[in-house]
């Protein structure tokens, strides 16, 4: 088990850049593969997450494996995760494609929540969603589905590299997701694309007050030398 821990520069970077920038930020740098579309959290309270990545890699089932005694084993891959898994780390779940079964439901979520976890993001669905929509813990999924996880996968290991929608996440990669999507950064780049990120939001911040007070966006957006010139202008008033 790795403890990634974040400085309070990283903390407050990875708690404002936009999913939207951050993509823009690792295009800039050949990164084109790195965020999952079509999903979102599932409280609306708790719109956003960030944090290291844990992993936890589920694969297709196994008659025989998949029973309820096998999920009470405290060295079954999932229950053991949800016990030892850092504070502040946030749980990236591989459901490989396997979407008729929730990955957690709100006994285990709520688990997570007590211990420190900073969220959970599934590429598969969750259930019992009603009772998310209440735990003040961002769960970012793919859908909803009755059956608990062991009605269609097994969890197979953890902190392992997986595939997590298509995206490859590896234990430590800074997760961060909002209303957008979900973005996996590299961890040593982590924070310098934050931090490019953040002044990206506060540039476009200026350019929507200029379109919106009537400007073309020819030469505004994107900006030009006069534009950033006074965009500068602007911050320095600030």
């Amino acid at each position: 088990m790795t403890n990634v821990s974040l400085s309070d520069t990283a903390r407050d970077l990875y708690s404002r850049a936009t999913t939207a920038s951050l993509t823009a930020q690792l295009v800039k740098r050949g990164l084109r593969t790195r965020a999952i579309s079509n999903i979102g959290p599932i409280n609306p309270d708790t719109p956003r997450v960030f944090g290291p990545a844990y992993t936890l890699r589920y694969i297709p089932m196994r008659e025989d494996l998949a029973t309820g005694a096998a999920m009470a084993d405290p060295e079954n891959p999932q229950r053991k995760a949800i016990e030892i898994m850092p504070a502040g780390h946030v749980l990236v779940a591989d459901t490989h494609g396997l979407d008729v079964s929730g990955t957690l439901g709100d006994i285990l979520v709520a688990r997570l929540k007590v211990r420190g976890v900073a969220g959970v993001v599934s590429d598969g669905p969750m259930r019992d969603i009603k009772e998310l929509e209440n735990i003040d813990l961002p769960v970012f999924c793919r859908g909803n589905a009755a059956p608990p996880s062991y009605a269609s996968m097994l969890a197979a290991d953890a902190q392992v590299p997986i595939g997590c929608g298509g995206v490859a996440v590896f234990p430590g990669d800074i997760v961060i997701g909002d209303e957008d999507g979900v973005v996996f950064l590299p961890a040593d780049i982590a924070e310098e694309v934050a931090r490019d990120a953040v002044e990206q939001d506060r540039l476009e911040a200026y350019v929507r007050q200029r379109i919106e007070a009537g400007d073309s966006i020819v030469g505004v957006y994107p900006p030009n030398e006069e534009t950033q010139a006074a965009y500068k202008a602007w911050l320095a008033k600030r």
